[in-house]
């Protein structure tokens, strides 16, 4: 039987799927506008839920607090912006760099080491992103390289969040990404407003929903198990997205378009066994 974290990171990585569907049905809305739209639902949510456990709104680390806001709204922005340009299943891919920049910008901001063989694993994962490119027309460097910066700016993201894991609760660190980006993307959206309408306010609603959900089933998921357990499920979200790309939006992939695919998660998930001393017990009884 699965235990509740398991089932947790599961929900967490479809409900996050289900967000980048109601990104991709609205391609017609500027990124900017649907970052500002989710923003405005976080706020909302996060303040009643900071109200109710009687949790003091701005934190204490306010310096990496505010950064790890800043950081996330550009990956945001970046990422929705690939998912409205490219496959779905390219975008999703490509957006599992993140890691790799969490642990290079972790050498930096925290102190920590990478072994050598790390680095071979990175070169793997960067190799995948090339092959997703591979020959095909219709997928622009341009993207990729944006979806490449979105990586990185989640890796940053992610190490200010590790930064103030001792300091201020989860949901301080939650709630300074719409305090940040609301009003960066609103003021940009007020001279580029495309006017939804219609389904378009149940998808943003969705949009902001769905976020939430997965971000609070993914932080207890974590608290509630070892990350070496759990890990890998969040890396699900990629065959969500595949099936949604080649039965929602028929969008066809090549042979090497899939390879790349395959390798960015492989070479994301073998440092995540490395990390976890896995992969080197692996090739200690191999060698």
């Amino acid at each position: 039987m699965l235990s509740k974290p398991v089932i947790q990171m599961i929900l967490a990585g479809f409900t996050f799927s289900l967000m980048t569907l109601a990104v991709k049905f609205l391609s017609h809305i500027p990124a900017f506008e649907l970052v500002f739209f989710r923003s405005l639902i976080s706020l909302v949510l996060s303040i009643i839920l900071l109200k109710f456990y009687n949790i003091p709104m701005f934190g204490n680390n306010k310096k990496w607090l505010f950064l790890r806001g800043f950081f996330g709204m550009i990956a945001l922005t970046l990422f929705f912006i690939t998912l409205q340009n490219l496959p779905l299943a390219s975008a999703v891919s490509i957006s599992y760099l993140s890691p790799i920049f969490t642990i290079i910008f972790g050498i930096f901001i925290l102190g920590e080491r990478v072994k050598s063989l790390q680095w071979i694993f990175f070169i793997v994962s960067f190799l995948g992103a090339v092959l997703i490119k591979g020959f095909d027309t219709n997928i622009a460097w341009f993207y990729i390289l944006l979806g490449v910066a979105s990586a990185i700016f989640s890796g940053l993201a992610y190490n200010c969040v590790r930064k103030v894991k001792d300091t201020d609760d989860a949901l301080v660190v939650v709630f300074y990404f719409p305090l940040v980006a609301m009003p960066i993307t609103g003021v940009y959206s007020a001279f580029n407003w495309v006017m939804p309408s219609g389904v378009d306010w149940l998808f943003i609603l969705a949009l902001g929903l769905f976020t939430q959900i997965a971000q609070v089933l993914m932080t207890k998921s974590l608290q509630g198990e070892k990350l070496a357990k759990i890990s890998v499920l969040k890396y699900l979200g990629v065959i969500y997205a595949l099936i949604y790309s080649l039965l929602i939006f028929n969008e066809s992939y090549s042979i090497v378009n899939l390879l790349g695919m395959l390798l960015v998660l492989l070479g994301v998930l073998l440092n995540l066994g490395f990390q976890n001393k896995k992969v080197l017990s692996f090739f200690k009884t191999n060698s």
